[in-house]
């Protein structure tokens, strides 16, 4: 924390660039959000470079990344945006983690899900699923940014995923994400966990057939079950595929006998709720 005693979050970018305009629109959100005690937000400027699709190169990206996780003044890291990239850095950052990187928390989702990932299968931190800036720029978006700010800065039980219980598991994941992650050291162990999945923007058939791959996964059929979450955005299949996202689930479910405990509420949009990988604690 600051010497004012308000909590610090550094935002970094390992994906793509987050738009100029941000900064300013994301304090002004915080100081309608909690007027008693706006968290000192700051970030870092490779947040701002462009590399083709990302944010600086793979060493820009990682710097970054490091400056924040590894400075004790930080009490956490928070994810800028999603896009693609964050999976670049994993064997790059990771090893080069220190005790500070240790005691923070990280929030993200969508393609920060690879590092979240990667972070929980090392024990590093307290990972979690849930909104990150750029969700100001949706329309609503500020109702995302005020639940993530509330987890951030008070760990609040309000924004949480409602079927979170104290005494399970549990962890959330963009499907293709996941699936990436399948056959990589990245992979962390889910055994009991609660599976969180959502998903956007893709066929139903690339659903179905990432859902195949994750259920036939070993490793992966140990889990307590799985959730769906939003599958937004959709395009239409040629032919029609004939079936929904909850649909495939409770297919794949049924094949691998891994139990179908119903729908959550995390997606790609201004309703996603925070998930906290593991057993969560105030």
């Amino acid at each position: 924390m600051t010497a004012l005693g308000r909590i610090r979050i550094g935002i970094a970018a390992p994906s793509n660039r987050i738009a100029p305009s941000l900064p300013e629109n994301l304090a002004a959100a915080a100081a309608r959000l909690c007027p008693d005690r706006p968290p000192d937000i700051w970030f870092h400027p490779l947040c701002f470079a462009s590399c083709g699709h990302f944010a600086g190169t793979d060493a820009d990206r990682a710097k970054a990344f490091l400056d924040i996780a590894n400075d004790d003044r930080f009490d956490a890291l928070w994810f800028g945006r999603g896009g693609y990239g964050a999976f670049r850095l994993i064997e790059s950052v990771v090893p080069r983690l220190n005790a500070a990187a240790g005691r923070k928390l990280y929030l993200g989702y969508s393609d920060a899900g690879a590092m979240l990932g990667a972070l929980y299968g090392a024990g590093i931190g307290q990972v979690a699923h849930g909104p990150m800036p750029a969700d100001l720029n949706r329309q609503g978006g500020e109702a995302a940014i005020g639940r993530a700010l509330a987890f951030l800065t008070g760990r609040d039980s309000s924004a949480l995923e409602s079927s979170i219980r104290p005494d399970v598991p549990q962890v959330a994941f963009n499907i293709t994400i996941l699936a990436h992650l399948i056959g990589t050291p990245f992979l962390p162990d889910l055994t009991g966990h609660v599976l969180m999945l959502e998903e956007v923007a893709e066929p139903m058939y690339r659903i179905d057939r990432a859902l195949g791959q994750i259920v036939s996964t070993p490793a992966l059929r140990r889990v307590a079950g799985i959730r769906l979450g939003r599958c937004g955005d959709i395009p239409v299949n040629d032919p029609e595929f004939g079936q929904g996202e909850e649909d495939v689930v409770r297919y794949w479910c049924d094949r691998s006998g891994i139990p179908y405990l119903g729908r959550a509420d995390i997606g790609h949009d201004i309703d996603n709720k925070v998930v906290p990988f593991g057993l969560w604690s105030r």
